[in-house]
């Protein structure tokens, strides 16, 4: 059973699927919240906190440092998290009774990082992630699966191309790896920083609903 804390807008009536967001580093489960509220009323929404502490109400998936040669990460924690949240979607789905077929994970900045890492190396485990500036990190190569372009995975990439904490080229890299990886996908370009612009919000709350259609009545 998961330890991590999380929050939930349930879904009105019968769910369409589930969504787990993932806030970034120095935030917290509640961060996304209003994000939440903008997306389709019948989407179960969980919001989980990172388990790494930083301060009041401060948490993040894995320690950064920001160097001249780029990012510097922990890859212990960040497998750590990355298995945590495997885990956690796996409990969401058994509470809930919604399949992986109708489950997307995303999430902003790092939490974006931990989604493509959840959703490239554990395919089964969702039907789609989102990176919203966000990168992939090149250590979970040897984790992917070969056969991952079977699975039916679908990536959404958003990402400002002013963006002065993780540079837009991590988004052009996500591309061609998900290309190299033949993983269906959809890359979309903002002039914004690192955040999440009005447009932004609109676009990922449009592929949301695009990937987890509401099944017609019979």
């Amino acid at each position: 059973m998961s330890t991590l804390h999380f929050i939930e807008r349930p879904a009105t009536g019968n769910p369409r699927g589930l969504l787990v967001l993932l806030h970034g580093v120095g935030a917290n489960e509640g961060s996304l919240w209003p994000l939440s509220l903008e997306l389709p009323a019948d989407l179960h929404v969980v919001l989980a906190r990172a388990p790494l502490a930083m301060g009041p109400g401060m948490h993040a998936w894995f320690p950064v440092r920001f160097t001249p040669q780029g990012p510097q990460i922990d890859p212990a924690q960040a497998e750590a998290s990355r298995r945590a949240l495997i885990e956690f979607i796996a409990d969401q789905q058994a509470r809930l009774g919604i399949a992986p077929a109708r489950t997307l994970v995303a999430g902003f900045s790092q939490g974006g990082i931990m989604s493509a890492s959840v959703a490239l190396t554990a395919p089964a485990t969702v039907a789609g992630f989102g990176v919203l500036s966000g990168r992939i990190l090149a250590e979970i190569a040897p984790l992917i699966p070969v056969d991952i372009a079977a699975h039916g995975l679908h990536g959404l990439v958003l990402h400002g191309v002013r963006d002065s904490k993780l540079g837009y080229f991590f988004a052009e890299r996500a591309q061609q790896l998900l290309q190299q990886l033949g993983v269906a996908h959809a890359l979309k370009a903002y002039d914004a920083d690192h955040e999440l612009t009005p447009q932004m919000r609109k676009d990922f709350g449009a592929w949301a609903a695009q990937r987890l259609p509401v099944a017609k009545a019979a």
